[in-house]
């Protein structure tokens, strides 16, 4: 991918730190921007990117951005990179039912239990709009099914933010929880009960309490991912 480095994984481990080889044969440790188990994901000598800080001051120069699977699949391992993919789609009008509004905030305070909203929507015409961004990179066994999932693992953090979206719709704002698949595999979304049955849980009480919710995937160019298409969402 244009302007990054390519390399091969070594192992992940301590969930922010992973082993790669160079393609000068050169072991070096990189940051994993991914606070997920990235189940499924990680694969001995996968083919990964990474971006280089070229920062004497940083303990870890590269930044692991992007992994091809065995099957051929692309995955984008920086979690933060979802907000700046649907953010970018956003203002250029791309995902339709948040298309129209004048402002778009990042990273706002709000709510009960001290949250930052990823993104809120605002316009003199309308109400204000929360949206709350959540990266997809599980896709569970069989690959081919083309099922994905959310959370990867056990996400009591999730579950904070879909009880404030659910406060925020209670109070007449719109809310919006938006599924951003990392994952080029993924053809649907569905929670993950079988790892964290108590999101799920939340997850269909938010809906009926009046947060939508979206999924879009993301397609590869060679210059990183974009924002591509909607994907349905199984509940």
């Amino acid at each position: 991918m244009k302007g990054l480095v390519h390399a091969r994984l070594i192992k992940r481990y301590k969930r922010f730190l992973a082993d790669v080889r160079l393609d000068n044969d050169e072991i070096t440790t990189v940051h994993c921007p991914n606070t997920g188990s990235m189940k499924n994901c990680v694969e001995e000598n996968a083919e990964i990117w990474l971006s280089d800080s070229d920062n004497p001051k940083r303990k870890y120069r590269y930044t692991w951005e992007y992994l091809r699977t065995s099957r051929g699949h692309h995955i984008g391992v920086n979690a933060g990179k979802a907000n700046q993919l649907v953010q970018s789609a956003i203002r250029d009008d791309l995902v339709e039912p948040l298309a129209g509004y004048d402002t778009i905030r990042p990273e706002v305070k709000y709510g009960d239990e001290n949250s930052r909203i990823d993104l809120l929507l605002q316009d003199s015409k309308k109400q204000d709009c929360y949206v709350e961004v959540k990266s997809v990179t599980l896709l569970e066994d069989p690959p081919s099914s083309g099922i994905g999932y959310f959370p990867d693992a056990v996400s009591e953090r999730g579950a904070k933010h879909l009880r404030e979206l659910i406060k925020m719709s209670q109070s007449n704002a719109r809310s919006v929880l938006f599924f951003c698949v990392q994952h080029t595999g993924i053809q649907e979304v569905r929670p993950a009960d079988h790892i964290d049955c108590e999101y799920g849980k939340l997850l269909r009480e938010a809906l009926d309490s009046g947060v939508e919710v979206l999924a879009y995937k993301v397609r590869k160019s060679n210059k990183g991912f974009r924002l591509w298409r909607d994907l349905p969402v199984i509940v």
